[in-house]
């Protein structure tokens, strides 16, 4: 096994959902694609497994010991159909115990839409906040009083436990944990793979360039912002931009602005400001050396348009990261900054 592979294992218990299960694994499988190292896994709760509509699913392989695992690894509980549920019935006692031991071993736990049933049945909801599907909200909060059932959210992390809600959220359960693992970049590339674009929950706020507009489905314009990720440091005259879009320079223009709200130009200036931040963390670089790794032609212009978009100076910024809320407040502000 590589060095930095993760195991994800999956326990499908009867009634399972398909996109719950197959959301989640495809999420992952293209992540391995984009140079992710996931080693997918298949727990089942019997050799044959029914699934919501009817198709069996079968051919689990041997289960790994819940034991085994570490906090580099992830269990997840895809949803099953529950009209008409009237116990707890989701997950068996044994697989109860294999999510409790896989807890304790510290491996992150998470769950699909009505999946939060079994992480409850096996005492892990308790004083969390968590989040099912909306028709089964309160049903969730009724069986486990201690827990703080949130709605209207995608999915919810809460110390080692990620809960999301119905169906297609957990695609964005997986897309969360990928930007984790692999960073804003990869999980930006796996979600234009999947054709979907990563949607934030209200209790997340930490913006990043990488995956805000991305909200669209302009293949020039993906091309684009690719490249601009990828180089932020370089020159980007715009005929060169067209010729990467396969667009006329008015064309991509209009087409970059449509798309994202922003000029080429100043989605560059953003990648190249959420670069600056990563590089003021260490304190061993110079301001001067960090504006010419970013592309800044000096860095007078470096300070000038990072203190117009964040209202501070970098310098005052270096001084405040220690506490670790002011990025997360600069990025909100960053995020709403129009032409950064």
């Amino acid at each position: 096994m590589k060095r930095d592979e993760r195991k994800i294992i999956f326990i499908v218990a009867p009634g399972v959902h398909l996109l719950d299960l197959a959301g989640p694994l495809q999420a992952f499988d293209s992540a391995n694609g984009c140079g992710g190292h996931y080693r997918l896994h298949f727990i089942g709760s019997t050799p044959q497994v029914p699934s919501a509509v009817g198709i069996a699913l079968t051919g689990f392989g041997p289960k790994i010991p819940a034991d085994e695992l570490d906090q580099n690894d992830l269990v997840i509980v895809p949803g099953v159909r529950w009209r008409g549920r009237t116990r707890r019935d989701v997950l068996s006692e044994s697989l109860r115990d294999y999510l409790r031991i896989a807890h304790r071993s510290g491996a992150a736990i998470g769950s699909v839409c009505s999946g939060a049933f079994g992480l409850g049945e096996a005492g892990l909801l308790e004083a969390r906040r968590c989040t099912t599907h909306w028709s089964c909200v309160k049903e969730l909060q009724r069986r486990y009083p201690t827990a703080e059932v949130v709605d209207n959210v995608l999915f919810v992390h809460d110390r080692g436990i990620t809960t999301s809600a119905g169906i297609a959220s957990g695609i964005d359960l997986a897309l969360s944990f990928i930007e984790q693992h692999y960073g804003p970049q990869m999980t930006a590339r796996v979600a234009r793979d999947l054709v979907v674009y990563f949607r934030r929950t209200g209790a997340h706020h930490q913006l990043s360039v990488y995956l805000d507009y991305r909200a669209h489905l302009h293949s020039g314009v993906h091309r684009v912002q690719d490249w601009l990720n990828e180089h932020p440091g370089d020159p980007a005259p715009l005929a060169r931009l067209a010729s990467l879009a396969a667009m006329s320079e008015s064309t991509l223009t209009r087409a970059f602005r449509a798309n994202t709200g922003l000029t080429p130009l100043q989605y560059q200036q953003k990648v190249r400001l959420e670069m600056a931040a990563s590089l003021m963390r260490d304190h061993r670089l110079t301001l001067e050396v960090i504006a010419e790794r970013c592309g800044f032609a000096d860095v007078r212009h470096f300070r000038r348009l990072w203190t117009t978009t964040f209202g501070q100076s970098p310098s005052h910024f270096r001084r405040a990261t220690a506490n670790g809320d002011e990025w997360t407040r600069l990025r909100q502000a960053y995020g709403a900054a129009g032409s950064g």
